[in-house]
């Protein structure tokens, strides 16, 4: 959106500052971008009347940029300049007034209707005085600056804090907010009733000011339709067939909503996707159903992909359910001061998003505790399941290893121990990921031979491309974050092995093969 800017002083006067700050507009980097200034030299000629020209530039105006210095210029019959005419109509229409007032030096004195007119102004805007081009360029700068911080054009404040530009409580469902009102109450005991309305509820929660103005928070949370203000806010969600993105596509769905709706939604398309076993009234009334990934890790992993995202970028989260694993994908970087290797425990809670965050908090969505990433290693690690895993590259991901994995790796499957109930198997596969993990460390704490043994091992084995899953199987150690980076990680930055797709190193698809150095 362009934003138009008439710098108005008397003809005769200031004509060298009205060409520099028309250059200056149009050249700098940021103003340039929303500014379009108008003076009358770079007017092209035509039948109208320089008066009617001026006159008209105000009604089309956004800005009017007045410089008022001592001449009060011509008068017509009423006794009036054109500037005090120009001035009076963009008050009269509501514009955006800047007054630049040149300081008096020496003897100088201003006509005396020149200081009526600089009085008038000054009893309804605010006036900057200047002495040259260099401190008038300085002025007009910030006031410009102030004007698109004002009008949100641009922001100082983090995303979720900022004003949404145009959005009104007419934006707002109030069902959405009652939803979460009584979401509030029955998690953390929320002290405002719903009877006290949307915007006590809204003002409160930090989501509107007292002059009304809405936080795109506000929209993202209990909008009717956030994403005709944030296209990229939707979900991506999609099923494959095996273990890349290839085509068919069993299932597809972009969901829309706020980011209570998507994250329901995007949990259920995956948990409707993936086996459950439902088992037996042995031990209570009720018949037990276990899910072959835990629920709460699939809702953790989608519910900090779409609070903790970059709203900033015009990139959605996407949500990807292959045959041997789930991956879900955010735009956006982890804060400053969270390592990947913090993410596998216990650590501060940082969030990107915090205004959008605690209303997710207080509906019982997240505990702002740090404990999100590890409480989905611990989900998974008790259902028998691998260690997820944390990729940070353009987009941050989180793998979760599904049960039924591909067999040609030998990895061990439900299909495998089909005589057992499955609640008993994901019991024996925690018994054994707790035995790996014991061994990985005591290999890590007492047997450098044996590593440098499985390390010639899988150079030898590399003598064709083989995948790291592949790797793991043939040396006989669980595949970790911790183990890959031992037993490949430390091979490739040695240059005995390489990777057949250097420029995307956590790709599924991803094989390594022996170089010349390994061999």
């Amino acid at each position: 959106m362009s934003i138009k800017v008439f710098i108005r002083s008397v003809q005769a006067e200031f004509a060298e500052e009205r060409r520099k700050l028309f250059d200056y507009i149009q050249s700098d980097a940021l103003l340039g971008r929303f500014f379009i200034p108008f003076i009358f030299e770079r007017e092209p000629a035509g039948g109208s009347s320089a008066q009617e020209v001026y006159l008209q530039q105000v009604s089309e105006c956004d800005i009017y940029l007045g410089l008022f210095g001592c001449r009060y210029g011509y008068e017509d019959e009423d006794g009036v300049s054109p500037t005090e005419r120009e001035y009076d109509l963009a008050t009269a229409e509501c514009k955006h007034r800047l007054i630049f007032i040149t300081r008096l030096q020496g003897r100088k004195k201003r006509h005396a209707k020149q200081a009526a007119l600089i009085a008038k102004a000054e009893r309804s805007v605010v006036r900057r005085a200047f002495s040259g081009y260099d401190e008038l360029r300085a002025a007009v700068y910030e006031s410009l600056v102030r004007y698109l911080e004002e009008q949100d054009y641009i922001r100082k404040l983090p995303f979720d804090a900022s004003f949404c530009h145009g959005a009104t409580l007419d934006d707002i469902d109030p069902e959405k907010v009652e939803r979460f009102v009584m979401l509030a109450r029955a998690h953390r005991g929320f002290p405002i009733p719903y009877s006290s309305g949307v915007p006590t509820i809204l003002t409160h929660l930090g989501l509107m000011t007292d002059t009304g103005k809405l936080t795109n928070s506000a929209i993202l949370l209990f909008g009717k339709r956030p994403q005709d203000y944030f296209p990229g806010s939707s979900v991506k969600c999609a099923h494959f067939y095996g273990a890349s993105v290839c085509k068919p596509i069993p299932s597809h769905h972009v969901f829309k909503g706020s980011v209570f709706e998507l994250v329901d939604k995007a949990v259920d398309f995956v948990m409707s996707r993936i086996d459950m076993h439902v088992g037996t009234r042995a031990y209570s009334n009720t018949a037990a159903v276990t899910c072959e990934i835990p629920r709460e890790a699939v809702t953790e992993a989608i519910v900090n992909a779409i609070i903790h995202r970059d709203y900033t970028s015009n990139a959605s989260v996407q949500v990807m359910l292959f045959k041997d694993r789930l991956e879900i994908w955010n735009p956006g970087k982890l804060p400053y001061g969270v390592s990947l290797e913090k993410l596998r425990c216990m650590h501060a809670s940082v969030p990107v998003n915090p205004i959008l965050a605690h209303p997710a908090y207080l509906a019982g969505y997240i505990e702002e505790m740090g404990t999100g990433t590890s409480d989905i290693i611990e989900k998974c690690l008790d259902s028998g399941l691998d260690a997820p895993e944390f990729v940070q590259e353009e987009a941050f991901r989180v793998i979760i290893w599904r049960a039924r994995i591909d067999d040609a790796f030998g990895v061990r499957s439900v299909e495998d121990n089909a005589d057992i109930d499955l609640y008993e198997w994901q019991n024996q596969q925690k018994r054994i990921k707790q035995k790996d993990a014991l061994f990985a460390n005591k290999d890590k704490r007492t047997n450098r031979a044996d590593v440098a043994e499985k390390q010639k091992a899988v150079v030898k084995f590399c003598s064709e491309p083989r995948s790291s899953m592949e790797i793991m199987e043939h040396i006989g150690v669980s595949r970790q974050t911790r183990t890959v980076n031992l037993y490949i990680g430390d091979l490739v930055k040695a240059g005995k092995l390489r990777p057949m797709i250097p420029d995307k190193p956590n790709s599924p698809r991803q094989r390594y093969v022996a170089t010349r150095v390994g061999n």
